[in-house]
C-alpha cells in the first residue's frame, strides 16, 4: 500500500518513519517534508503544498491513506477536499478544526458542553482588552485567536507583560498569527484572555473516527525556551512519554469529563471530530485535569517519543480509524520511557536563523532516532531551514536514562548557534525532581 503524510516537520518525520515499519507499506510519501526524510532511504520527499494539487497527485499514486500533521493544511480545508473526491485521509474538517483554529470557538465549545477549562473573555477591541487586564490583574493569560505556530500564547506574569501581549498580538501581529473571520467575513485580529492555571501540564492525545476514541501514550511538553521553564514560550523544546502526572485516576477522569464531552459535543454541533485530538491539560494538586487548550493534531515534540513508544501496526491504526473502526484497535505500547530534545536555530522563536549547515549526526538506531524538522538537504549536506531544527529522540529502561541517551547523541551534532535545554524531562525524575 501506498501512504502519504502531509507536513514537513518533526511529528511529520515520526509519523513516516513509524508508518514505514509496516509490512504492508509498499512505499510512503511526505508532502513536502524536510531533509531528515529527504535522507531517509524508506521514505519519499513530495515538493507539493497546494491542497488541490496534492489531492490530484494521491488520485493518480493511488495513496491509500493519508495522515495530515500540522495544523495549517487542516484549517484550510485538506480533509473537506479529499473526502469530496472518496479518498481516505485522516483529520477533522474544516469546521472541526476550528476548536484549534480559533479559540474564541474552542472556549465557547467547552463552555457550552460543560468542558472544564479556565474562567475567560475574547476581545477585538485593544481598549477593551487592556481594561480587562487591569481589572483583573495579573499573573493571566493572554491567547492569539487564530493559528500561530504553537506561540500564540502569552502567560503573563505581570500586568506590563499582559500589556504588551495585548498590543503584539491585536496591533502588530509580530506572531504572523493567522487570524480569524468576523461576521463580514473580515478577518478579525481577536484575543482570548483567561485565568492563570496552578498545576502540571499534560499532553493528552487521542484518536477519534467521529464516535470512537483510542488514548495515545501520555507525555509532557516543556514549552519554554530555557532551563528551569524560563524565557518565552515556544512550540516546544522537548518531550517525553510517559507523563507521570496522568495517573490512571487522572487518565480516567481526562476521558469522562474531558475527551468524551468533547466528542459528543462535536458530533451533537453536527461536526462530528475525526484525527488526532490534543487536549493540552493542567492537572491541579488534587489531580483534577482541566483543559488549557485543543489542538486537532499529534503534538509536536510529543509525537516523537509516543512514536517511538508504539508497538501496533501504524498502518492499522488508520485504516481501523478512517473506517470508523477505531474501536477494534487495542494500541500496545512499549514500556520503556522516551524523551524527546529539541535543538533549535539561533534566534528561535523570534527570529530563527537559516542555513546553517548541520555535522555530527548520529546513525539511527532502535533506540535512539533523531528526527528531523527546520532542515533541508542541499547537495548531499543537512541545513537548518526552520526554528526548531532536530529532536534527539532515545528510549531507555528509565525517563533518567532516556535523558542520557538523548543528551548523549544530541552533545555529537553541531550547527552554527544552536540551542537546547539541559533538562528536559527534569519533573519525571526523582528523588531530586532535577536532572543531574
Amino acid at each position: 500500500m501506498k501512504v502519504l503524510v502531509v507536513g514537513g516537520g518533526g511529528r511529520e518525520h515520526a509519523l513516516a518513519w513509524k508508518l514505514a515499519q509496516s509490512p504492508k507499506v509498499q512505499q510512503v510519501y511526505v508532502a513536502p517534508g524536510n531533509g531528515g526524510t529527504a535522507m531517509d532511504p524508506e521514505l519519499v520527499n513530495v515538493p507539493i503544498t497546494d491542497i488541490a494539487e496534492l489531492r490530484r497527485w494521491a488520485a493518480a499514486e493511488k495513496i491509500v491513506v493519508t495522515v495530515v500533521g500540522p495544523e495549517g493544511p487542516l484549517a484550510a480545508g485538506i480533509v473537506d477536499e479529499f473526502r469530496a473526491h472518496n479518498m481516505r485521509i485522516f483529520g477533522p474538517t474544516r469546521a472541526a478544526a476550528q476548536l484549534e483554529s480559533s479559540k474564541a470557538f474552542s472556549k465557547a465549545f467547552m463552555k457550552r458542553h460543560g468542558i472544564p477549562t479556565a474562567a475567560y473573555d475574547t476581545f477585538s477591541d485593544v481598549g477593551a482588552a487592556h481594561a480587562y487586564v487591569d481589572r483583573m490583574g495579573a499573573p493571566i493569560v493572554v491567547k492569539a485567536d487564530g493559528l500561530a505556530a504553537g506561540k500564540g500564547v502569552v502567560v503573563a506574569m505581570s500586568l506590563a507583560e499582559a500589556h504588551e501581549a495585548i498590543d503584539f498580538m491585536l496591533l502588530d501581529n509580530a506572531l504572523g498569527v493567522s487570524h480569524n473571520a468576523g461576521v463580514d467575513g473580515l478577518a478579525v485580529p481577536r484575543v482570548v484572555i483567561e485565568e492563570f492555571l496552578q498545576g502540571e501540564e499534560a499532553s493528552f492525545i487521542v484518536m477519534c473516527d467521529g464516535k470512537h476514541v483510542a488514548a495515545m501514550a501520555t507525555s509532557q511538553d516543556h514549552k519554554r525556551l530555557l532551563n528551569g521553564d524560563a524565557g518565552p514560550n515556544t512550540g516546544g523544546m522537548g518531550a517525553y512519554s510517559p507523563a507521570p502526572v496522568v495517573t490512571a485516576e487522572v487518565h480516567a477522569r481526562a476521558m469522562r469529563e474531558i475527551i468524551l464531552p468533547t466528542i459528543r459535543g462535536m458530533e451533537k454541533d453536527g461536526i462530528p471530530f475525526t484525527g488526532f485530538l490534543y487536549a493540552g491539560l493542567m492537572i491541579d494538586a488534587g489531580g483534577h485535569p482541566r483543559t488549557l487548550e485543543f489542538n486537532c493534531r499529534m503534538g509536536d515534540p510529543e509525537t516523537q517519543p509516543i512514536m517511538m513508544r508504539l508497538k501496533t501496526d501504524l498502518l492499522d491504526v488508520m485504516l481501523a480509524a478512517t473506517a470508523g473502526q477505531l474501536d477494534n484497535i487495542e494500541l500496545e505500547w512499549d514500556r520503556r520511557p522516551a524523551l524527546g530534545v529539541v535543538m533549535a536555530a539561533a534566534g528561535y522563536p523570534h527570529a530563527p536563523r537559516k542555513g546553517d549547515v548541520i555535522t555530527g549526526l548520529p546513525k539511527d538506531a532502535d533506540d535512539v532516532m533523531v528526527f528531523h524538522a527546520g532542515t533541508v538537504e542541499k547537495d548531499g549536506a543537512i541545513l537548518s531551514a526552520g526554528g526548531r531544527v532536530l529532536c534527539v529522540t532515545a528510549l531507555a529502561d528509565s525517563v533518567k536514562q532516556a535523558q542520557q541517551h538523548a543528551y548523549d547523541a544530541a552533545r555529537s551534532i553541531h550547527f552554527d548557534g544552536m540551542q537546547y535545554r539541559h533538562d528536559i524531562g527534569f519533573r519525571a525524575i526523582k528523588p531530586t525532581g532535577r536532572a543531574e
